[in-house]
């Protein structure tokens, strides 16, 4: 519970079960100018303009995916900016991240710009910009940075738009420029050469079958990925966040990364978790994603890894393709990836269903720690005084089908196609204003969602080293020391 703001607000919520991370409450909410000003008894809410009964619904604070791929600008016959948040609202999240592989690649303060444009008239839910950081972006941190961004993202193996992969040097300037911004860089954590080569190996000897794509990036891509990136983490005092966390291998040097100090964090996705090697019999070249699914031995693995705090959270890596683009014959010229943003919360509710898990687990992974790794928190990720009012109401006894047809994303192609799910995400509320609402969506919605690095305060930067730097050393001149 919280002091009662006794001033007129705007709305106040009656009747729901409120899920904050340690426990589930009867609740009211009351909101004003978009925030919650109140969370306590009904009768202690102060007079409300409007009220709304959320009796027999759970209010989870809404899902923060920081990884999605709305292929705007560029690709847009795949997914753009209004399907993309339409579609995350319907899931029941109110804020994402979306990555800079599209046409133009964001990679300076000019395309940023332009990007952020498209998103300000297009978004229905709030949202933070990547920029890429590798051999040929290193001088344009400080312009990406006052431009508006929510982190960097490196591509250390080859994905769809294939951005260039930098070398283990590139990577380690990068570090040294980005650690005193004290933004966050996330990993496309894979070693492309290995890949590069198994694959070329693999297409000498025929194999273009959906399977050979999972035996091209064996999880070793991903563990050495990792290991290496740490490494450069903990030398230069860059934060890092491992992307798409696909194999119970990584998590040693994840976690061994995390004892030693290294501000280091990761995700995964329903995909990792649910799907398996035979699911590529199932839907062939639909379930074609970098990293790819694994065997099903990893699931138990990942499962712990979220439940003991290894894995920080629950993100989709939402990438949308046409039908045409999945279903090619040859693996290696499908398109990779699938659309998840809408699916999400249902897949991973109908774990909470089961008992493998809380709702108020899920709450901590697909909200607070989020919000809370990327300098969000406690504007966002939770359900307080004086936090965003961004709310997924939720049946969670409502069990129902997930359909491609359904989707609200352009793409209509998944592997989720059939899946029965408990855990509805009826109404979706973005700064106190409903976005989706009876599970439809509310028209007047468009461009209402805003730019949440205007609101990021991430900790003190620490970088290391900064002596040894390439900058450093490049500057020293002997003769001056003399």
């Amino acid at each position: 519970m919280t002091n009662i703001d006794q001033q007129p607000a705007d709305l106040v919520i009656h009747g729901g079960k409120v899920v904050t991370p340690e426990l589930v409450l009867d609740a009211s909410i009351a909101v004003r100018d978009g925030r919650i000003v109140a969370v306590g008894d009904a009768d202690a809410m102060p007079a409300a303009a409007e009220t709304f009964d959320a009796t027999g619904l759970h209010i989870l604070p809404g899902a923060i995916d920081v990884h999605v791929h709305f292929r705007d600008p560029g690709y847009t016959h795949k997914e753009d900016f209004e399907s993309g948040t339409v579609s995350a609202a319907f899931g029941g999240v109110t804020t994402v991240f979306d990555m800079p592989n599209t046409i133009p690649t964001i990679a300076d303060a000019e395309s940023l710009k332009a990007k952020h444009v498209i998103a300000q008239s297009k978004a229905h839910v709030d949202y933070g910009l990547y920029a890429v950081i590798g051999d040929d972006t290193i001088d344009k941190v400080p312009e990406l940075v006052e431009a508006g961004i929510i982190g960097f993202k490196c591509y250390m193996g080859n994905t769809f738009g294939r951005i260039p992969s930098p070398s283990t040097g590139a990577m380690l300037e990068a570090f040294e420029v980005v650690a005193p911004t004290g933004k966050r860089i996330s990993l496309h954590a894979e070693t492309n050469s290995i890949m590069e080569r198994r694959q070329q190996r693999l297409t000498d000897a025929g194999r273009t079958d959906p399977l050979a794509h999972l035996a091209s990036r064996p999880a070793v891509v991903a563990v050495e990925a990792v290991a290496r990136a740490a490494i450069l983490a903990e030398w230069t005092g860059a934060r890092i966040h491992v992307l798409h966390i696909s194999s119970g291998a990584e998590l040693r040097p994840l976690a061994e990364a995390k004892a030693r100090g290294v501000d280091i964090t990761g995700e995964t996705c329903p995909h990792y978790l649910m799907l398996d090697e035979t699911d590529y019999l199932r839907c062939k070249g639909v379930v074609r994603v970098n990293p790819p699914v694994r065997e099903a031995t990893n699931h138990e693995p990942l499962w712990n890894g979220l439940l003991d705090g290894t894995i920080d959270m629950i993100a989709t890596d939402h990438a949308p393709h046409t039908p045409e683009e999945k279903t090619r014959a040859d693996i290696w010229a499908v398109d990779c990836g699938f659309p998840g943003v809408e699916s999400q919360m249902p897949l991973m509710l109908t774990e909470v269903a089961k008992g493998r898990y809380s709702v108020s687990d899920y709450v901590r992974w697909s909200a607070v720690n989020p919000a809370k790794v990327w300098g969000l928190y406690p504007r966002k990720g939770v359900i307080q005084a004086g936090s965003d009012a961004d709310f997924a109401f939720v049946d969670l006894g409502k069990t129902w089908t997930l359909k491609d047809e359904e989707l609200h994303s352009r793409s209509k192609i998944s592997p989720w196609d059939g899946r029965e799910v408990t855990g509805l995400p009826v109404h979706t509320m973005v700064r106190g204003r409903f976005v989706v609402k009876d599970r439809e969506l509310v028209a007047d919605t468009k461009g209402f969602g805003r730019s949440v690095h205007v609101i990021q305060e991430m900790p003190t930067p620490e970088p290391k080293h900064t002596d040894e730097t390439l900058a450093a050393v490049v500057a020293y001149r002997p003769e001056a020391a003399e």
